[in-house]
């Protein structure tokens, strides 16, 4: 009898260690379960058990149990039924988690995206439809192309897609049919959602209705040392503002997405650190703060959800992007945008094209200079939301190769001095060596 309550006794003990230790990530575990599943479900298309084996099945995630409801279009996140947390989806708004405000008050959200001319895009040709052409190039090298794509393919590097575009033409491209990825199917981009971010402001600049070299409109900031932090200071991850972008805990990048419903008012509550423009320390959070920016310089909210869709996505083919808002209606600048592989590929071509898409120029003159210039702090590895090849990471790649850059291993290469646009997606990033991939993409080119 003594030893098994000396034995109980131990579990207690050792069961409320864990709770009082793994409490706040448990939470974040939970949310981040709950938003990627009903994500991958409701937005995406995707069989739930595919978004738990390919998405979920890593750390402290893999023991979360949860629940779909198909009619209230929730998921519902738990430790055996503990630590619950619950995320809706909402039309065009993709899905939220439901902190601090009520289901009721999320759908009553209602907004209307303007109309696209998407019909029959597999009888336009790539880039503005889906009809490829069977495009060989004296210079490529089909067979090696091949080889370098399909290598990036096994259970261990758990790649989903990859997209090769060369000199504007689509000339390779690959899914991981096997788990249920194909060439419709929306994928996650993590943080190259902040490049997005890039764009929508670069067109605010075209339109004359935002200065990049102005001082961020944040009223609260306006009494105290951040008031001076500059619209190109939070875009160059250099504002100063003090941030913890850890992923392995909670952290205010963990918290801002996992528990609280508004990312714009909870990134701008940063305290002052550093003088803008003196250290450089990537965080979502600013990601989420020009977001914001954004959709107070517009003003009206159904504008706002229109803005990405009437001005950047539709006029460059990418029909199947998704910008999620938080609880509080702010796209997620930081990290919530879904798009098929060969959309994030039309983004990828988009700035190959350096902001100019048949004619239209999506973007202002020089924009892409202004987005490859290096940060001054970053030592040649971040410009304006995207990252550089300047500092050479990336040993194998020219110089000039930039980059969008997302969690688990998502990217948009894009190689003006060799004609490339190179979209790989995927599930985890540990076994996929980056610059083996793209010396091969590139050997494959004369």
């Amino acid at each position: 009898m003594k030893k098994r309550i000396g034995i109980s006794l131990g579990l207690v003990i050792i069961l409320s260690w864990v709770i009082i230790t793994q409490y706040p990530k448990l939470y974040i575990a939970t949310g981040y379960g709950a938003k990627c599943l009903a994500s991958g479900v409701f937005l995406a298309g995707r069989e739930p058990q595919d978004v738990i084996d390919q998405d979920l099945n890593f750390s402290i995630l893999r023991y979360t149990t949860s629940k779909i409801d198909y009619e209230k279009k929730t998921v519902s996140t738990s430790y055996w039924g503990h630590f619950k947390q619950t995320a809706l989806y909402r039309e065009g708004l993709g899905c939220c988690l439901i902190n601090e405000i009520s289901a009721d008050s999320l759908l009553k959200e209602k907004i209307s995206l303007p109309k696209t001319n998407a019909v029959a895009l597999w009888k336009i040709p790539w880039p503005d439809g889906d009809k490829v052409k069977d495009t060989l190039f004296s210079e490529m090298n089909k067979a090696r192309l091949d080889s370098t794509i399909n290598s990036a393919f096994d259970d261990e590097k758990r790649t989903a897609a990859v997209v090769v575009v060369y000199k504007g033409e689509l000339v390779g491209e690959k899914y991981w049919k096997e788990k249920g990825i194909a060439e419709d199917t929306r994928l996650w981009g993590w943080s190259m959602n902040k490049s997005i971010v890039n764009a929508l402001l670069g067109i605010l600049v075209r339109k004359g209705t935002i200065d990049v070299n102005a001082s961020a409109p944040v009223t609260e900031w306006l009494s105290d040392n951040r008031r001076n932090i500059t619209i190109t200071d939070l875009m160059h991850m250099s504002s100063g503002l003090k941030w913890n972008e850890n992923y392995g805990t909670a952290s205010n990048a963990t918290n801002m997405l996992f528990r609280q419903a508004d990312s714009y008012k909870s990134s701008i509550s940063a305290p002052f650190g550093k003088n803008p423009d003196m250290i450089w320390m990537y965080s979502s959070g600013t990601a989420n703060i020009l977001s914001g920016i954004i959709r107070n310089t517009i003003k009206n909210d159904q504008e706002y959800y229109s803005f990405p869709y009437k001005e950047l996505f539709y006029k460059t083919g990418m029909y199947s992007m998704v910008l999620e808002a938080d609880g509080a209606g702010t796209f997620v600048g930081a990290s919530y945008g879904y798009a098929t592989a060969r959309d994030w590929a039309r983004f990828g071509l988009l700035y190959y094209r350096n902001g100019v898409w048949n004619g239209d120029s999506i973007l202002p003159k020089g924009w892409t200079d202004f987005t490859r210039f290096p940060a001054k702090a970053s030592g040649g590895k971040y410009g304006a939301l995207f990252w550089l090849n300047e500092a050479h990471q990336l040993k194998d790649a020219p110089v000039d190769t930039y980059s969008c850059q997302g969690h688990r291993g998502q990217r948009i290469f894009i190689i003006p001095s060799r004609n490339l646009v190179v979209v790989r997606l995927g599930f985890s990033q540990e076994k996929f060596n980056q610059n083996e991939f793209l010396k091969g993409i590139l050997s494959s080119f004369k």
